[in-house]
């Protein structure tokens, strides 16, 4: 019988993921700056800070793409994507967009709680077990990564997974050097592997490690976002790239959106770079196996940072969120729901120029009144390899560059191309 109802779930979800739409908004196409209130002379002041900050060694290049009212008036590349092989970045150039796939995730979690699933308050154990009863840690010593525990006396939420106030934390980024080193003999896999892995192993063995903190007492960066990933295959009885591949990816027209390459467009994948004596070569570290997202055994979907995509690609995601959860006659997400998504979800936990919502930062009065950031309510987050995005609904307004570099410092071009998109605006 439990069998039966599973089956008929994921028919559910495959069938009614997404709707048509009465909005019927166009896809992403080409227009000139002026048409929608835009100024192309002080776009091309964009041209000449990118090729400076390439003059200055601060990046080898950068991809970058500008949206206003669902038209695209600026896509350029600059650079080498490798500079050793003298390969030249294109607009259609590939990146691992790393934690930009959060909002990907995050989005499909929405759609299925669309569907009626769920409460976004409901504890995350009622659909993963493994996650009851957590615990705080309590001592914790350093020769040997042993630890003690006491009861966390609440239970994890899916709302808190999502913005990030769980309590889980992100093992080799962690900013906490206990969590890393817990969370390395427990034998988790951070942000993505080559290794033969399924998504829920890993997720199973996070759920028996203690928290940082009470859920929903703080806000700690984590890899909730991972578990929701594995959430969403529980829901759905589907594998993660499948599911984001029917219902997100295929009705966007986001054609370049994998978490592993087909080998006709691996040849597009942009090379991590790192500089050693001011010169640009190929990044590598014990972390970071540089071949994801070409090859290995293609079985871990990591719902918070395997994805690879272009600027189009994830413009057209973002452009579905300022159309209200729409694109082209389709529907993922009510307007209602999208509006509650870009709301403040942590109060000031996160900062005192934005909040955070469910999948992105928020930009606040506060924040907006500093200038250069955008409008109130500007939604925005990046990636680890050094990819920014930002969409402004007032402006109906996106900015996407990217780059693919790793510990090289100093880069200022993301704060600075957001700064001259606004600039840009002439009505």
């Amino acid at each position: 019988m439990k069998k039966i109802l599973f089956v008929l779930m994921a028919v559910c979800c495959t069938a009614y993921s997404q709707t048509p739409s009465i909005q019927k908004s166009g896809p992403l196409t080409a227009a000139s700056p002026e048409s929608v209130g835009m100024s192309g002379q002080r776009l091309d002041r964009i041209d000449a800070m990118i090729n400076r900050s390439m003059a200055e060694n601060v990046i080898p290049g950068a991809v970058a793409i500008i949206t206003r009212n669902g038209k695209i008036v600026y896509q350029k590349a600059f650079g080498q994507s490798d500079v050793q092989a003298k390969k030249a970045f294109e607009t259609n150039s590939i990146f691992r967009i790393a934690s930009q796939s959060k909002a990907i995730t995050t989005t499909a979690v929405m759609m299925l709680w669309e569907e009626g699933h769920f409460f976004l308050d409901d504890p995350i154990s009622k659909y993963i077990p493994e996650f009851k009863n957590p615990t705080l840690l309590d001592r914790f010593n350093l020769k040997d990564s042993s630890y003690t525990t006491k009861p966390a006396g609440r239970e994890i939420t899916i709302r808190q997974l999502m913005n990030h106030t769980s309590g889980l934390g992100y093992g080799v980024i962690d900013s906490d050097q206990s969590f890393k080193a817990i969370y390395k003999k427990a034998g988790v896999t951070d942000l993505f592997t080559t290794e033969d892995i399924p998504i829920g192993e890993s997720v199973k063995k996070l759920a028996k490690l203690p928290l940082h903190h009470v859920p929903g007492e703080a806000y700690v960066y984590s890899e909730g976002i991972d578990v929701l990933g594995y959430f969403v295959e529980v829901i759905s009885g589907m594998k993660l790239d499948e599911y984001l591949s029917q219902h997100i990816f295929k009705p966007l027209g986001m054609n370049d959106t994998y978490f592993y390459l087909p080998k006709g467009k691996a040849n597009r994948l942009v090379e991590v770079q790192t500089k050693r004596d001011d010169k640009w070569i190929p990044f590598s570290d014990d972390f970071y196996d540089v071949n994801y997202p070409k090859t290995g055994a293609k079985t871990f979907f990591s719902g918070g940072a395997g994805l690879s995509s272009t600027v189009f690609d994830y413009a057209t995601f973002l452009q579905m969120y300022l159309n209200g959860g729409e694109l082209n006659g389709t529907r993922l997400l009510s307007r209602k729901t999208v509006e509650f998504m870009l709301e403040n979800q942590v109060g000031e936990l996160f900062g005192k120029d934005a909040g955070f919502g469910l999948g992105f930062s928020i930009l606040n009065e506060k924040g907006a009144a500093d200038g250069g950031k955008g409008s109130e309510g500007t939604f925005r987050w990046g990636g680890y390899f050094n990819t920014q995005y930002f969409a402004d609904p007032v402006e109906n307004t996106i900015g996407i560059i990217m780059k693919q570099t790793q510990q090289t410092g100093g880069d200022y071009t993301g704060d600075m191309f957001r700064q001259m998109v606004f600039q840009s605006i002439d009505d």
